[in-house]
């Protein structure tokens, strides 16, 4: 027994290194890739130039390091991150392995909210701004309608969350209808697609206060996910309050949602797939899970986002990638049964 032990120990050791190396390596080798070849020593000099002035390197190289290739890398892994922490709470606290982060309609909201500034010709500022709004408006709408109702629960929940899902989405099909077929019409279809290309710094700034709160909730309520993940009765008798953890961990996940989409726009499968594939690596406790999740979905969309922008000489929009990629992967991760980790 006391061999076994030592041999699990060691194993998660490793697991552990691995999930700690893996987001580090793919984000130095991310600086590598793209069409402006970049040598490894020129990117270390690049980036330790601001403490040690003397390992400047070119303008153009500088410029590509830190003005190009850095603010992508960072939002690939923050969006990454931020979809996977909040499709595995959302997978607990509902009890369901096909939930993902926008069960709640905060996608489509979002769409919506980008798809308008686009219309009213608002710069990028305002349309991350409004695309942040409206997927926080969407999750409001979800949530005071299934508590509209007396037997509200779980389920009215989910069911009021697809009907306002399709709201929206009904409503982004209009604004694609009376948009400007060779201007604005284009813009809202590659928004929709989602994206990383136009990142900057800027855009990252906006969201650091919600990241850092949403996921600060998240990872401090990550133990009690277990207990909720078991059932209402059941976290009742433990002393929980599961409608009050629900409805916080719910808010938690639509700030980080809500930020990551209006960067990116609609990135779908990672927050469904990730979660299954951590679970598979870790194994279904939350207090394990959700920080593994934030490695591996960061290091996947980071690596999806590698092959979008070198694959062909015209960059993919990644939410077609990481649809292509994910299905295949997801229904792969069925045929290995999903009772044998969940």
């Amino acid at each position: 027994m006391a061999v076994e032990n030592e041999s699990k120990t060691i194993d998660d050791v490793v697991i552990w290194i691995l999930l700690i190396a893996l987001p580090v390596f793919l984000f130095f080798l991310s600086f590598l890739l793209g069409r402006y070849p970049v040598a490894p020593l020129d990117v270390v000099k690049t980036i330790l130039s601001p403490l040690i002035p003397s390992l400047a390197v070119s303008p153009e190289i500088s410029s590509i390091v830190f003005n190009i290739r850095l603010p992508r890398i960072i939002a690939a892994l923050v969006v990454g991150a931020s979809l996977s922490i909040a499709g595995a709470s959302f997978q607990g606290i509902f009890q369901n392995p096909l939930v993902s982060p926008d069960l709640l309609g905060v996608s489509n909201g979002a769409g919506f909210g980008a798809a308008i500034a686009i219309l009213l010709n608002a710069g990028n500022f305002f349309i991350q701004l409004s695309a942040f709004i409206f997927g926080i408006i969407s999750v409001s709408i979800t949530y005071g309608i299934s508590k509209s109702y007396k037997a509200g629960g779980v389920l009215l929940l989910v069911l009021s969350g697809t009907a306002v899902s399709a709201f929206f989405n009904a409503l982004v099909s209009g604004a694609k209808f009376m948009a400007d077929p060779y201007d604005k019409l284009p813009q809202i279809v590659y928004w929709l697609m989602g994206s990383l290309s136009a990142v900057n710094f800027s855009k990252l700034t906006m969201i650091v206060v919600p990241l850092i709160i949403g996921m600060g909730v998240i990872l401090v309520l990550r133990w009690h996910l277990n207990i909720l993940s078991m059932g209402d009765e059941e976290a009742q008798s433990l002393g929980l309050n599961p409608n009050k953890l629900r409805l916080i961990v719910i808010v938690a996940c639509t700030l980080v949602t809500s930020a990551a989409v209006s960067i990116s726009g609609i990135i779908g499968w990672i927050g469904l797939v990730v979660p299954h594939m951590t679970r598979m690596i870790v194994g279904p406790d939350h207090k394990i899970l959700l920080p593994a999740s934030l490695s591996i979905g960061a290091s996947f969309l980071l690596l999806i986002d590698n092959i979008s922008r070198t694959a062909i000489s015209i960059e993919i929009p990644i939410g077609i990638l990481t649809a292509i990629i994910g299905v295949p992967l997801f229904l792969y991760l069925l045929r290995k049964g999903y009772s044998e980790w969940a």
